[in-house]
């Protein structure tokens, strides 16, 4: 058996759950519910995404992404993974079985939709 500590990356390069991600029809309403239940106020506003402070230092942030319609057939949640090289963590993804599906930018920012085996929906950016 394979010794898992050779094969994962040093703990400087670990990728970090950023945000989960839920798609929502009323992105501000849903935010709103969910910053009164957790008391987490909203920690940033860009377009059309919404994300709630994280509970504790480094923790991931719950976050809010407009959508036209609700999901039919397509994810309702997903991670967004965060990585110091994402295009590393990408390769790495990829040799794994995943599979790149779209990419976009907001500004300078810029991020990978991917697809794991099974087809679940994740985002890789830098960190």
């Amino acid at each position: 058996m394979e010794n898992l500590s050779e094969a994962s990356p040093s703990a400087s390069l670990r990728p970090r759950i950023a945000s989960i991600m839920i798609n929502a029809v009323d992105a501000g309403r849903l935010s709103a519910f969910w910053s009164e239940l957790l008391d987490l106020p909203v920690a940033a506003r860009h377009a059309e995404f919404i994300w709630l402070e994280a509970a504790t230092p480094g923790a991931p942030q719950l976050a809010f992404q407009q959508v036209p319609a609700p999901a039919e057939g397509r994810r309702r949640l997903h991670l967004d993974l965060h990585h110091p090289e994402p295009a590393v963590l990408q390769r790495r993804a990829e040799s794994l079985g995943a599979r790149f599906v779209e990419g976009h930018n907001i500004g300078d920012f810029h991020w990978a939709v991917m697809q794991d085996p099974e087809g679940n929906e994740f985002c890789i950016a830098a960190d």
